[in-house]
């Protein structure tokens, strides 16, 4: 009896992991737009409030998103930080912010038993509606964003990728570092971070996802709660669109790194875009798909370049890079990167064989349970389900839009989104010359 018990509830719960979370839509009185999953599998709830006012809202000011999301909790209300975060701590809440090129975050997870909840709820309300943005926190994130941009400075990696994004979005606001400079980061006054913060942090301009055990009722008096405590404003001004690569660029930039770090790439795909489910099954093979991929079995396992090899597309509101990359000896770079052009030149004329595609559709569906086995999973898919506009059914139609993916439907796509004669190259390292005088 005990041993049919247990595999009923296997099975059960194996079943259930397999159900696409059923996502509700609403917008509150405030004008914020609110998704919602309910999960009763454990008595706690993950709320995450979404703005648009990440770091290609900088505009001149460098860094200014960055430090003003970072600041939210440290002062607000007039408690100060020890006290804010003592609260959260208090009730076994969870505190956290994030900030990316598209939006900037803040994220509370909490038990469901009424008063821990709404204590908890209370606490975060402070923390959106009046942060005081004291000097003495604002000097210690200063440092904090100046160290960090100095450290950047002696990683090779961080250095390709900077040089990476700014040849690739050239005047687009992706071009900047999320984290500003040295001198954006220094001249950032108080007052500007109030402007910035009054200006983005608005019902209008954000969206809430709620995942966890409260009920539609409660989740819809939580929303409008949280809503209300938001500044008046408006929803954030457009920005333009990403322009296309008019010619190919070549970067090398002289360190004194153990190996050379490769990237190449151009745009790629935004969220939402008509191409992107065969964008993503066709560089899942090409070098998506790790030890599997071709990239990595031609540069790493017939030649030897490069411990590994990878490729992505990161969709974003606009169009995310697609971007290439290894790390190879410095002898060996040229070769490395002349195997790693002609394999992404000869995928997007030929396209995978139908084994390779096969392959990597039973690879991504059969992978699908493990992305949604917990809340905080389902809370960041739909996240991005809300904050890009994508179809409420993603996640149930995910699957089949995989197995739905052709030979041809990945050709077309790769030979409209990428053009191999305008990539952008980006080498960082010792140059070959120098490294034969040493």
């Amino acid at each position: 009896m005990r041993i049919s018990t247990i595999f009923f509830f296997i099975i059960f719960y194996v079943n259930t992991a397999l159900a696409s979370p059923n996502i509700e839509y609403w917008t509150t009185g405030a004008g914020a737009e609110v998704y919602y999953v309910h999960a009763p599998e454990l008595p706690m709830v993950d709320i995450q409030i979404v703005f648009d006012a990440g770091s290609s809202r900088d505009e001149d000011t460098l860094g200014i998103a960055m430090l003003t999301n970072s600041l939210l909790a440290d002062g607000a209300g007039g408690d100060d930080a020890d006290k804010i975060s003592n609260d959260f701590e208090s009730l076994g809440a969870i505190y956290a912010t994030d900030i990316s090129y598209d939006s900037a975050s803040l994220q509370l997870r909490s038990l469901t038993e009424s008063g821990l909840l709404k204590s908890a709820i209370i606490n975060l309300k402070k923390v959106l509606s009046s942060p005081d943005f004291p000097t003495d926190a604002l000097e210690r994130r200063r440092s904090q964003m100046l160290i960090g941009i100095k450290a950047k400075q002696q990683s090779p990696a961080a250095i390709a990728k900077d040089a990476f994004m700014k040849a690739t979005y050239q005047s687009h606001p992706y071009a900047k570092p999320s984290e500003g400079t040295e001198t954006s980061v220094k001249a950032i006054k108080r007052k500007d971070i109030v402007s910035f913060y009054k200006k983005h942090y608005t019902a209008k301009n954000s969206m809430i996802a709620i995942v966890g055990a409260v009920s539609h009722e409660l989740a819809k008096q939580i929303s409008e709660d949280i809503s209300a405590a938001f500044q008046d404003g408006e929803k954030a001004s457009s920005i333009r669109a990403v322009e296309k690569l008019e010619e190919p660029q070549s970067i090398f930039i002289e360190y004194p790194s153990a190996q050379t770090h490769i990237l190449v790439g151009q745009p790629g795909v935004k969220r939402g875009d008509s191409d992107y489910f065969p964008l993503y099954v066709g560089n899942h093979i090409l070098g998506g798909g790790g030890m599997v991929s071709r990239l990595f079995e031609e540069i790493r396992e017939k030649r030897g370049l490069s411990y590994s090899a990878y490729s992505y597309f990161s969709p974003m509101l606009f169009k995310g890079p697609f971007t290439a990359g290894l790390q190879t000896k410095t002898d060996q770079a040229d070769e490395a990167l002349s195997v790693l052009l002609e394999n992404i030149k000869n995928y997007i004329a030929q396209g995978p064989t139908e084994e390779e595609l096969i392959a990597a559709k039973k690879n991504i569906t059969g992978g699908y349970p493990l992305r949604i086995d917990s809340n905080s999973k389902i809370l960041n898919y739909v996240v991005v389900i809300g904050y890009y506009k994508l179809p409420l059914d993603y996640l149930e139609t995910f699957n089949n839009n995989v197995e739905a993916v052709t030979i041809e439907s990945i050709k077309d796509a790769f030979k409209r989104r990428l053009s191999p004669d305008k990539l952008v190259m980006v080498k960082v390292g010792v140059s070959s010359n120098k490294k034969s005088e040493d």
